[in-house]
């Protein structure tokens, strides 16, 4: 036997009155049903809200990586400009000095011809940026290798003009030049390498180079002498001195007093014998004066 209406009672709490109401099955299937599709409804809203705001907290989020995105390409885009600004200042005075100093182009062709606005494409990447960025710093890091080769170069023009011998170590009058002349001991036609140089005694003796002293002694024929190493080959003399005022290892610069005139070893009087050497071989002093 099936079931065609179902009866509730309601009793009021305090009261002895009770309300009965009778519904019939299909009311209450169909009630049952809406009540299920309220239901699936909301729940489905409820999700619906739920994914939205997931969504929106996923869009946000990406939105600030974009931001970031973009402001990481923007420094790098400025690392980019600035780098390729000092490359074009280093080349320019890297030009410049090699010009002056008579020296050849760059041994690499990566450091030539650096100019313009950097090139890059909205669509590069982080890792092509960064490349670029890098190959960049390693030119870079090239054209320092050429300033450097540029600054060995003018240290050692600098100290091969400081080695190379200047000027008159004392001052007074020549009395005797370079080259073959009769001696004035016995007669005959001898070479004389170098100039002698009259003046009182006592008067300072100058160096003509920065050099080291690699003798201060008293040697037979010149007297007292001292004799500087410059270096590059060259090697200056300066005998018959009356007294020495520096010693052999000492460190001297050009100007500077070494000695004072005198007549010791083979002299007929009071004068400097002034010879300087390169690679052994006797020159000139008139070459240096």
């Amino acid at each position: 036997m099936s079931v065609k209406k179902y009866t509730f009672l309601i009793i009021p709490e305090g009261s002895h009155q009770v309300r009965r109401f009778n519904i019939k099955r299909s009311v209450l299937k169909a009630c049952l049903a809406c009540a299920l599709v309220v239901m699936t409804g909301f729940g489905a809203m409820t999700v619906d809200y739920i994914v939205s705001e997931l969504d929106q907290a996923e869009l946000e989020r990406l939105q600030t990586e974009n931001r970031q995105q973009r402001n990481e390409l923007q420094s790098l885009v400025a690392g980019l400009e600035d780098l390729q600004k000092e490359m074009r200042l280093m080349a320019q005075t890297d030009a410049k000095v090699r010009i002056l100093a008579d020296l050849s182009k760059p041994k690499t062709d990566a450091m030539a011809g650096i100019g313009g606005p950097p090139e890059i494409d909205e669509n590069d990447s982080f890792a092509q940026l960064q490349t670029r960025i890098d190959q960049m710093r390693r030119d870079i890091d090239l054209r320092r290798e050429s300033q450097e080769e540029i600054q060995g170069f003018l240290h050692d023009q600098r100290s091969m003009v400081g080695a190379k011998p200047s000027g008159w170590p004392v001052k007074g009058w020549l009395t005797s030049s370079f080259g073959m002349r009769k001696s004035p001991f016995t007669g005959k036609r001898k070479m004389h390498e170098g100039y002698d140089i009259a003046a009182r005694t006592g008067t300072p003796v100058y160096a003509t180079a920065d050099g080291v002293v690699s003798k201060a002694e008293t040697v037979p024929g010149y007297g007292k002498l001292v004799v500087i190493e410059h270096g590059y080959g060259y090697r200056t003399y300066y005998g018959h001195n009356s007294k020495l005022h520096v010693r052999a290892g000492q460190r001297v610069t050009r100007g500077e007093k070494i000695a004072a005139v005198g007549n010791t070893g083979r002299s007929t009087g009071s004068h400097v014998h002034y010879e300087v050497r390169r690679n052994g071989v006797p020159v000139n002093p008139k070459k240096f004066i």
